[in-house]
This record gives C-alpha cells, sequence and structure tokens, in this order.
C-alpha cells in the first residue's frame, strides 16, 4: 500500500521488529517515510538489510524483561508518534489445560499482553503532551475465536483487546488513536517455522508440519494463511491520517476464518 511518504518526519516504535508481521510493518513504515526503531531480542538477516537504509534502526532489547518497552522507547528519544505492539508468542499446548504451568501462564500473559501494557506507559506521556499519536496493536483472532491448542495465549489475547479498547476511551478525547489488528494464521515462523505451531502440533498427533498447515488453510474461506505483509498493509492505514477518526476498533483480517461478525 503506497502512502505517498504520508509518515516523512515521523517517528515509530515497532515491537519484535526483527521478523515476520514486524518486519513487514518496519519495512511499509519506512517506505512510507517514517523514522523507525525496531525492537527484538536479536537482529535478522532482513532487518540488519532494512537497517542500511537511515530510516531503519534496530535496538537489541529483551521485551519481555519488565524494563524493556521502556528502554526500546527510550532509544526513540523525546517523540513517538506511532507504536506498534508486534512482539508476542503462541506455544501450541497439545497437552492440553493441565499440561499448562502456572511459569507457562505467566510466561505468556508477560509476553503477550504486559509488553505491549509497558510499552503503552512509555509512550503515553510524550504522546499526551503532543496532543497526537497513534497506537496499533497486534493482537489476534483468538481473543475472540479461543482455541484449547493455544489456550493460554488465547486468554492472553483476551485480556489484550480489552486493555487497548480501555485505553482509547481514555486516550481519545486527548489526540491519541489505539487500535488492533486480529490476525488468523499468518505465514510467518510462528505457526511454520522451526519449533512453530505446526511443527508442535504435528509432533504431538503424528501429522506432519505440512498436513497440519494444510488443514489451518482449509478453515479459513479464502483457503490460505495471510501474508505478513497484508497485514502490515492494514497497520500502515490504521496509521496514517487516513484513518484518523478510527480508535477503539478492532480488525480482523484472517481469511474468513471468524465465522460471525
Amino acid at each position: 500500500m503506497a502512502m505517498d511518504l504520508e509518515f516523512d518526519g515521523q517517528t515509530a516504535v515497532v515491537t519484535g521488529g526483527s521478523k515476520g508481521i514486524g518486519l513487514a510493518v518496519v519495512r511499509a513504515l519506512a517506505a512510507g517515510g517514517a523514522h523507525v526503531i525496531a525492537g527484538a531480542n536479536r537482529p535478522s538477516a532482513e532487518l540488519d538489510e532494512l537497517a542500511k537504509n537511515e530510516r531503519v534502526r534496530f535496538a537489541e532489547v529483551d521485551l519481555a524483561a519488565p524494563s524493556g518497552p521502556a528502554a526500546l522507547v527510550a532509544e526513540a528519544g523525546d517523540r513517538v508518534d506511532i507504536l506498534v505492539n508486534n512482539v508476542g508468542g503462541a506455544p501450541a499446548r497439545p497437552g492440553g489445560f493441565l499440561s499448562i504451568t502456572d511459569d507457562d501462564w505467566l510466561a505468556t500473559i508477560n509476553l503477550d499482553l504486559m509488553t505491549a501494557v509497558r510499552a503503552c506507559r512509555a509512550v503515553l506521556s510524550a504522546m499526551l503532551a503532543a496532543k497526537s499519536g497513534t497506537i496499533i496493536t497486534i493482537c489476534s483472532v483468538n481473543a475472540r475465536l479461543p482455541d484449547p491448542a493455544v489456550l493460554d495465549y488465547s486468554t492472553a489475547k483476551a485480556g489484550l483487546a480489552a486493555f487497548c479498547k480501555a485505553l482509547s476511551k481514555e486516550a481519545g478525547p486527548h489526540g491519541i488513536r489505539v487500535n488492533t489488528v486480529s490476525p488468523g494464521p499468518v505465514a510467518t515462523d510462528l505457526w511454520l517455522g522451526a519449533g512453530g505451531v505446526a511443527q508442535t502440533v504435528g509432533a504431538a498427533t503424528g501429522a506432519t508440519p505440512e498436513d497440519v498447515a494444510r488443514q489451518a488453510a482449509g478453515q479459513m474461506v479464502t483457503g490460505r494463511f495471510t501474508q505478513p505483509s497484508e497485514v502490515a498493509d492494514l497497520v500502515l492505514f490504521l496509521a496514517s491520517s487516513r484513518a484518523g477518526n478510527i480508535t477503539g476498533a478492532d480488525f480482523t483480517i484472517d481469511g474468513g476464518l471468524v465465522p460471525t461478525w
């Protein structure tokens, strides 16, 4: 989606920006003119290549640590126009509810909910002072379509959706827009890579990862996974002035997976 340098002069922070959806968002925002700080616990070859562009900077940070999101935001300096909360994980739980320990629950809630809470806390004062800003959080269809195969992830994402909706009500009168994007299965390592959902479920059920991915794709009306660039295009629109009166909304991009509206 071409934005004709819509974001020229703006500063964006993207959590989990080294691969998958986050990398696609970094690429799209930079192409739109933004200066982007991409945070992750390690770089990737793709992000290193993007960082050759003066508009992109990688910040090595442990976003799961309580101080991590604030440290990333500090890399942006005094101004953050756009925050994209993307970092997260969806550990498959083929053993069911009783296999999920307290430590598992706390780790998932920390990464999938608290990282976004902390990043929002870190940017909000500057956005309030500027009376402008936009926060876009990558949520999940599992917030409304909870799945026992990712039970703790579904729960954390439901909490994330509620948090963002509540924050939108508080921040909206001050010129700050807060929205969520809820993908279904996306063609990223989280689903298709080593240790991803397809491989983990396949190992537990005796199916090949390819069969698991094929079955998941077959649940979508379009018959395919969403591409990271398609999610990034939606994020780009929501960050732009074209979405200037959209806040407190959730946008599903799932190939028709969720059967209700």
